[in-house]
């Protein structure tokens, strides 16, 4: 090489990043034709780290702090090199930075419903948004599988992978957690708990850690979105069915009463849920249990054979609309005409 070939080489001796803009990754310290002068000073900032990519091969990874580039400093690549002790002229290689800081409020959301399968009511679907933070925790992971060699690589560049990663392992964190899903749904800081522990080791394959995960707001089918509000109104039926169906009982005997027995309406609502066969139980043990009050009082005291028949008419009735069996109504019966004898 000639002098002046020499002197007009130009030679890198600081080598640093101050990010100018939110959401970058990935930034590639530009090299051109220069090379990297031996004993150059690196500087690495909090929220940073640096990578050394060799001939396409990473080499030395950096964290923060400012270091002098000297073949004690960058022992991979003293040894990729080939280099001995004595080395002190300039070099190439190619200088990654990474932001290691949070990445926060990013978005996620079904565009559309997706159908989930739970074990107390089948296929499901839901609607749900919310969003996540993360960061970069390991750059050489994350430069060989996302970044690679551009020259920038930004958040925007990876929101895409993220939601698809998040839509797609919704299913598995409900079947995972072994909660039951209107649980889930009820709770947004379960929900999000969940969603977190199942995408987490998704997140590390690609060299990010999972920061923070939030649901925001779960949206259900209506007839789910009816039995949830009865389930947090009641506030303490936990995972209590059978409170839940005498609760559902209470608040349904009035609609029945005001529908005048009809198929529709809330029976109809509670069939298509297939919890009207529960409600039916529910009950008839609560009619049972106060048709035997009102036997056992009769006992006690002198029945009027106007009364006994007007009893009978009402239980006659609601042998007609179905909530007494026809085994119900006759025991009944033969109760009340002993009582004529």
């Amino acid at each position: 090489m000639g002098l002046m070939s020499f002197i007009k080489k130009q030679f890198i001796d600081i080598i640093q990043w101050t990010e100018d803009s939110d959401g970058t990754l990935a930034w590639r310290f530009p090299m051109a034709e220069m090379e990297i002068q031996y004993g150059a000073s690196l500087t690495v900032r909090e929220s940073q780290m640096a990578v050394f990519v060799n001939e396409g091969k990473i080499a030395d990874v950096f964290g923060p702090g400012m270091y002098k580039l000297t073949t004690q400093t960058i022992p991979v690549l003293t040894y990729l090199k080939n280099w001995d002790k004595l080395f002190e002229s300039p070099f190439k290689s190619d200088v990654y930075f990474f932001s290691t800081r949070q990445q926060v409020d990013q978005k996620w959301g079904t565009p559309q419903p997706i159908t989930i399968r739970d074990k107390d009511f089948g296929a499901v679907r839901l609607r749900a948004f919310g969003n996540y933070s993360f960061r970069v925790a390991d750059p050489k992971l994350f430069h060989t599988e996302i970044s690679g060699t551009r020259d920038t690589y930004g958040v925007g560049d990876l929101d895409g992978q993220l939601r698809g990663l998040v839509l797609q392992n919704i299913s598995n964190a409900i079947a995972s957690s072994g909660i039951p899903f209107l649980d889930l749904a009820s709770n947004q800081l379960m929900f999000a708990k969940a969603l977190s522990e199942q995408l987490a080791p998704e997140f590390s394959k690609i060299g990010l850690k999972l920061e923070g995960m939030t649901v925001q707001n779960v949206s259900l089918p209506e007839e789910l979105q009816k039995i949830m509000d009865q389930k947090i109104g009641m506030g303490m039926v936990g995972n209590d069915m059978g409170k839940f169906m005498q609760y559902q009982t209470a608040q349904a005997i009035p609609k029945f009463a005001e529908g005048g027995g009809d198929g529709g309406g809330i029976a109809g609502s509670a069939m298509g849920l297939g919890a009207g066969v529960a409600l039916g139980q529910v009950m008839a043990q609560n009619l049972s249990a106060g048709l035997q009050g009102v036997a056992n009082q009769a006992a006690a005291t002198v029945v009027k054979p106007d009364d006994v028949m007007a009893t009978l008419e009402k239980l006659g009735d609601l042998k007609t609309k179905g909530i007494l069996t026809q085994e119900e109504f006759d025991l009944k019966k033969a109760e009340l005409l002993k009582k004529l004898v």
